[in-house]
């Protein structure tokens, strides 16, 4: 099920209690899953009784930045929970921090 994503979009998971903020968001409709099944916008009830598929259980960190290979889409996990992001079966990874400039 893909969703246009638009900057300052809020979902959440339907299987754990992650939630995410979109920063940056890709011009063509995306999957956004979370343990294996389709975010829900939140103020939307998600289905019950879905539990995370295996390989996409190994959780998302409260304050952390997601993002894509292609870095066209980045999330800010502004929930943690016990399933991973990803955009249809691909995982979203850890966006790393950038260096600060030397005051040298």
């Amino acid at each position: 099920m893909a969703v246009e994503l638009k900057p300052g979009a809020r979902f959440r998971s339907a299987v754990c209690e992650a939630e995410v903020v979109v920063i940056k968001a890709p011009a063509d409709p995306v999957d956004l899953q979370s343990g294996g099944h389709p975010m829900v916008p939140i103020g939307d009830e998600p289905p019950t009784g879905l539990s995370a598929v295996p390989g996409y259980d190994d959780g998302a960190q409260i304050g952390k930045r997601y993002t894509d290979g292609t870095d066209a889409l980045e999330l800010l996990c502004s929930k943690g929970g016990t399933s991973s992001l990803s955009v249809g079966a691909e995982l979203l990874v850890l966006k790393d921090a950038k260096p600060l400039p030397s005051s040298d």
